[in-house]
């Protein structure tokens, strides 16, 4: 067997600034994830722990370390990471990244929710697991990327839907947890600095000029029209007509 990987690179050129990905069938018939980077290709499967392992029989090291902790508790006793673990952790972390960051670009947003919300919980096990401020920031750090591509990812399935509202819902309250990160954090002023904050800004305004103006919206600037023209017996009409629809809406 020819183990040079050439002629399936070439065929699938990286692309300087572009994340190439595409879906492949495996060999033990179950769907692969492809990364193009400009080294090569990550394949990763589509659950579990990306590169198909299963660590001491768990789905993940997190898995492990969470059963671990779930049996010293039990025991009335404290569960601490070594600096070692944590290592090894956030290398995991980063199969996850490369995974939520793949299956974005095929618009799987489900999966996407599914890994940022694993890594969160990862920072969150870490917190409470480790003493070490030091150890806990080495992850932290990246809570504001994630907290926005998981908001990224809830709010595209709401748009997909048609749910305008309920996806700024989404989005201001991302963005807000981001902002609550850098306030409970050593570095409050990094909020104002925030990409990630700035991005879902501008993103709730697009989703805003987008969304579609609801019945009673209609009516309203049908009302304000109607009274700039003049036409204050058809004002009178949209007026009655818009406080029968609020009644009913609050019934």
């Amino acid at each position: 067997m020819n183990l040079d990987l050439n002629t399936l690179l070439g065929d699938w050129p990286h692309e300087p600034g572009a994340i190439k990905v595409r879906k492949i069938v495996g060999l033990d018939g179950r769907e692969k994830l492809q990364l193009r980077i400009d080294l090569g290709v990550l394949q990763m499967e589509m659950s579990g722990r990306p590169d198909g392992a299963r660590p001491h029989g768990c789905e993940s090291l997190l898995a492990y370390h969470q059963q671990r902790a779930g049996r010293a508790v039990q025991r009335g006793e404290n569960y601490e990471l070594t600096p070692e673990q944590c290592a090894e952790l956030q290398q995991e972390g980063i199969q996850y990244y490369h995974r939520y960051l793949s299956l974005f670009q095929i618009n799987d947003f489900a999966g996407v929710v599914r890994d940022t919300q694993r890594n969160l919980d990862l920072f969150d096990f870490v917190i409470e697991h480790t003493d070490r401020e030091e150890l806990s920031w080495s992850l932290q750090q990246f809570r504001p990327y994630v907290l926005m591509m998981n908001t990224r990812a809830r709010a595209s399935i709401l748009l997909g839907e048609g749910k305008f509202a309920e996806a700024m819902l989404e989005i201001q309250r991302g963005r807000d947890a981001i902002s609550d990160f850098f306030q409970r954090s050593n570095f409050p002023e990094l909020a104002a600095k925030s990409s990630e904050i700035a991005f879902l800004d501008e993103w709730l305004e697009e989703v805003r000029a987008k969304r579609p103006l609801s019945k009673l919206e209609i009516m309203q600037r049908e009302m304000e029209t109607a009274i700039a023209s003049e036409l204050y017996e058809r004002a009178a009409e949209l007026r009655d007509a818009i406080k029968m629809l609020k009644t009913q809406t609050s019934a």
